[in-house]
């Protein structure tokens, strides 16, 4: 639905959640975003009387929930290789019956590989940039020359613009591959979209208002997302037909993927032609004082700690998504 009409909460009792662990940090490239992530989380369950405790990585969620300490796990570990978006937590959880937060095993595993995921937006006639898988040792000119200069260059299963790099000069080529190379797993580059960056929250079955981001500076790197101050968020980020066509085209993307729960959906919008160009989706977005779902609740009413409990109302029968 894209109406932004949310059902009303179901449980007013926080002690029906049972003791519920956080899981954060880990050790994905993505550790001090999801340590800030969870932090949030912990509060705002706590601030509601929900019984909340943080687990910082697998081993320790694997040593608690094999000796029965929790009832279900709110998880905010992003990225791969020991964050939990990959799937290996959501296999983890289904294996022992621990009821859990956000995509399962499917969704969570597909949309961490940016590649596999445009390939199945393309098969269903889904927008998304032209790009290149890159091997190791491939000439990564003639690739470029095949897209088409300017081009994004980036490892395909990271997030939080870990290893990106626009480029526009063949010279510079080199130079990002090998900062995406530093990184496990294939590299992706893909057309570089000149147009605006927006962002479409996914709660339950609601696509939540666009998020226009402008960064203060060229592009919306690392630095504008987690640590500059400058950076503006319009929200919604459209209006009228393109809100609409945004949100719809985002929730598609979603379902697509076989993503459920929550999640984020980055899109950009071409400032020549007016399309949207589907980018990825993160199925464990972040929860900082920077990040994108949380704005885009607000615009609706729904306050942090009201958003944490909808995301925790879905691990529980009947939950909304």
């Amino acid at each position: 639905m894209i109406d932004g009409i949310l059902p009303a909460l179901r449980i007013a009792d926080p002690a029906k959640f049972g003791r519920v662990a956080v899981l954060l940090g880990g050790t994905s490239s993505e550790r001090e975003v999801s340590l800030d992530s969870g932090r949030n989380v912990l509060e705002a369950l706590r601030s509601r009387g929900v019984a909340a405790v943080a687990v910082d990585g697998i081993p320790a969620l694997v040593e608690a929930l094999i000796a029965q300490r929790f009832d279900r796990v709110f998880n905010v570990l992003h990225g791969q290789h020991g964050g939990g978006e990959d799937g290996v937590v959501q296999g983890l959880m289904e294996a022992l019956g621990v009821p859990y937060t956000g995509a399962g095993v499917l969704g969570a595993a597909l949309t961490m590989d940016k590649i596999r995921t445009k390939q199945v937006w393309i098969s269903l006639g889904l927008p998304t940039p032209h790009y290149l898988r890159l091997c190791r040792g491939d000439d990564v000119q003639a690739a470029a020359r095949g897209l088409g200069l300017p081009v994004i260059v980036k490892p395909s299963c990271e997030g939080s613009s870990v290893g990106v790099s626009r480029v526009f000069d063949e010279t510079d080529l080199e130079g990002a591959v090998a900062l995406a190379a530093r990184y496990p797993g294939e590299l992706l580059m893909e057309q570089l979209i000149r147009g605006d960056e927006l962002t479409v929250g996914i709660l339950g079955e609601i696509a939540l208002p666009s998020i226009r981001i402008v960064p203060r500076g060229e592009w919306y790197d690392y630095n504008a997302k987690y640590i500059a101050e400058d950076t503006q968020y319009l929200c919604p980020g459209l209006d009228g037909q393109a809100e609409r066509e945004i949100r719809q085209l985002s929730l598609a993307a979603f379902r697509a993927a076989g993503a459920s729960g929550w999640g984020r959906v980055d899109v950009m919008r071409d400032h020549a032609s007016g399309r949207f160009y589907l980018l990825e989706i993160n199925t464990a977005p972040g929860m900082t004082s920077h990040s994108l779902v949380p704005k885009a609740a607000r615009q609706l009413g729904i306050d942090f700690e009201e958003l944490c409990w909808r995301i925790l109302e879905q691990t529980v029968p009947g939950g909304q998504g």
